[in-house]
């Protein structure tokens, strides 16, 4: 059978009327008729009674009518996906963030994401570590990745840096200088630093115990594996931290966010991806951008 004879078909079994359904389908009446017996010889069986004046469906009739109609439906979503996907405006989009990123960039870019691409299916990984996202690139599990730049990146991965921001101090509310303008690093000696973990599993905590021995200090650290941890054990009183700004998006009681005195550290934020990703890969990362370009 061919598609046009059921799209056809599914017309004139609407209509009931030859006359009508040949201005619709914009084809002269014979060849409707044609479609129609060729059809009728194709499944060996009438599906339209002509004995009245107005065409009624057989048995055969109905239930062709009901699965050309599924089937020309089918065809037509399908083909309206295809397009869809071949512009990068559908399919599936797998992104991982780190944890600094996961309460401000992550929320922001899911809803600009249903709101331009609407048919756009994104899959959303929060509170990653930066190697583990790396491997996620590599291993092909995930699409695009948001993180902090080890000093070293693997071959496979390009980066398109997103913007820099000042790391701040987390306090616990009680702290002396939970509301201050800024804080200096000495002002914050003697207490635990909560950090992510180290060795090769984060960026953060090689960055954040450097800047505490520019100042001369080598603090007592206490690792965690995700940033909103990092903060509720601050809000616990257990210690203090160094985050990224935009770690400030996490709202917590039991917190301060203190900027730091002096030269600011900034920390940078990167867009990584595999080489040539698809489409809507591609217009997911633009979306991330933007979302990035605006604080």
């Amino acid at each position: 059978m061919e598609l046009r004879h059921l799209r056809s078909f599914v017309v004139l079994a609407e209509e009931r009327h030859f006359g009508r359904a040949a201005a619709r389908l914009h084809i002269a009446q014979p060849a409707l008729s044609q479609q129609l017996r060729q059809l009728e010889r194709e499944v060996g069986a009438a599906l339209m009674d002509r004995s009245t004046r107005r065409v009624e469906l057989t048995e055969a009739g109905r239930l062709l009518q009901q699965r050309a109609g599924e089937i020309v439906a089918s065809v037509d979503r399908t083909s309206t996906d295809l397009a869809l996907m071949a512009a990068g405006r559908a399919g599936l989009v797998r992104v991982g963030f780190v944890g600094t990123a996961t309460y401000d960039v992550l929320p922001r870019v899911a809803l600009r994401v249903r709101n331009e691409l609407p048919d756009v299916e994104l899959e959303l990984h929060g509170e990653l570590l930066g190697p583990a996202l790396l491997e996620g690139l590599l291993a092909g599990d995930l699409d695009i990745a948001v993180l902090r730049p080890g000093p070293v990146l693997p071959e496979g991965v390009e980066v398109v840096e997103l913007r820099t921001e000042p790391l701040v101090a987390v306090l616990p509310a009680d702290h002396p200088m939970a509301g201050a303008a800024d804080v200096s690093l000495t002002d914050l000696a003697g207490a635990p630093v909560i950090t992510h973990p180290s060795g090769r599993r984060s960026t953060m905590q090689p960055l954040v115990l450097d800047t505490f021995r520019r100042a001369g200090l080598d603090p007592e650290i206490v690792e965690v594996g995700e940033t909103g941890t990092l903060v509720v054990f601050v809000a616990a009183g257990i210690g203090i931290g160094l985050v990224p700004a935009s770690v400030r998006a996490l709202r917590l009681d039991g917190v301060a966010y203190v900027p730091l005195a002096g030269a600011p550290v900034d920390v940078p934020l990167v867009l990584a991806h595999r080489p040539e990703p698809s489409v809507a890969a591609g217009r997911v990362a633009a979306l991330v951008a933007a979302v990035c370009a605006r604080p």
